[in-house]
């Protein structure tokens, strides 16, 4: 595969962020992380070459996979469901990781860290819609985990993630979102900055850029239908 398309698709998606932040009279960075999940490595490669230096990957050891053959240019991300028996395989290989849903793990990869001489940048991820089928916090218990991430020395708390129902209705799409950021402001009350927000994937990301998001976690619009 050779992703011919992909630089006109991270241009677009670009353009289409900024007519949304001008929409909505709002501005800030929003940055890209390029979603390889599924697709070869020559996707990672294909995404530098592109200007997208964030790569993100779902699965811990299709991403450790791809780090051996690409090599350490790419910022990897890992914004899959992170279980607590791979927080040793995690730590110092990740630039940050989007799914720290409970104190378990939090604390699992807080011990990998410290055991390694690393810090691990995370988010908080808020099942904000509670859709029985995802991960992440219930909104009610963010404060809590929130609290206990940020006071451990092995992690650098950066912010909050979640996802959106999949759905085309971009009010309910805009509901998840901008409840993630009252959330996010109404815990900053307890002195975390919580500075991230990632929200928003293909299907989603302008409603997500509509309600602040600084990172988007994209694939298919950017690398196409994942192979089968």
């Amino acid at each position: 595969m050779t992703f011919a398309t992909l630089a006109d698709n991270v241009a677009r998606v670009r353009e289409a962020i900024a007519a949304v932040q001008a929409a909505e009279g709002i501005s800030g960075d929003v940055r890209i992380v390029a979603v390889t999940k599924g697709h070869p490595p020559d996707a990672v490669r294909a995404a530098l070459r592109a200007g997208l230096a964030d790569v993100g990957e779902n699965r811990v050891q299709e991403a450790l996979a791809k780090q051996a053959e690409v090599g350490e240019a790419a910022r990897w991300h890992l914004i899959g469901h992170l279980q607590t028996n791979k927080a040793r395989s995690v730590a110092g290989r990740f630039a940050m990781v989007h799914s720290v849903d409970s104190v378990r793990v939090a604390e699992a990869l807080a011990a990998a860290a410290a055991s390694g001489g690393v810090r691990v940048p995370v988010l908080v991820q808020v099942n904000v819609a509670r859709e029985a089928r995802k991960s992440g916090c219930a909104p009610d218990e963010a404060a809590a985990l929130v609290e206990r991430a940020g006071a451990l020395e092995g992690l650098e708390l950066k912010g909050l993630m979640t996802m959106a129902p999949f759905t085309g209705d971009e009010a309910a799409q805009r509901r998840v979102f901008g409840d993630l950021r009252r959330l996010r402001d109404a815990l900053r009350a307890s002195g975390r900055p919580l500075p991230e927000l990632s929200m928003g994937m293909s299907g989603d990301f302008r409603a997500a850029v509509a309600e602040g998001a600084t990172v988007l976690r994209l694939g298919t619009v950017l690398f196409g239908e994942r192979p089968q």
